[in-house]
């Protein structure tokens, strides 16, 4: 199975809107919850990078994010970054059922 460079570029974008509302407001809850789902993602992109590919953690983490973010983005109306992050984390949602559909475990099959 090749690198999850998609993934891995998505980890290491929300590690840097992280960063950058530190550096632009001084926010510690944004650079603490940045880097640590940047973290979360990238070691989901390990997992779906192996050979068979694991992505139910990437599932989960993506979801967790979209669903904090939209509620960021209904409560302050602003794009940036809420609405943009939730975006990317549901495209990434959607794109890891579609490219990884064979690896998800069904109920019944007795894959849990």
């Amino acid at each position: 199975m090749p690198v999850d460079l998609i993934s891995y570029l998505y980890a290491a974008t929300v590690a840097a809107g992280g960063i950058a509302g530190y550096v632009k407001a001084g926010s510690i809850p944004s650079l603490s919850a940045g880097l640590a789902f940047g973290a979360i993602l990238g070691y989901g992109a390990h997992l779906n990078s192996q050979s068979p590919p694991k992505p139910l953690f990437q599932l989960g983490a993506s979801l967790t994010l979209a669903g904090i973010m939209y509620m960021r983005y209904a409560k302050s109306g602003k794009i940036m970054p809420a609405g943009v992050i939730c975006l990317l984390s549901a495209a990434s949602f959607v794109r890891n059922v579609i490219v990884y559909n064979q690896h998800l475990p069904v109920i019944g099959r007795g894959q849990w």
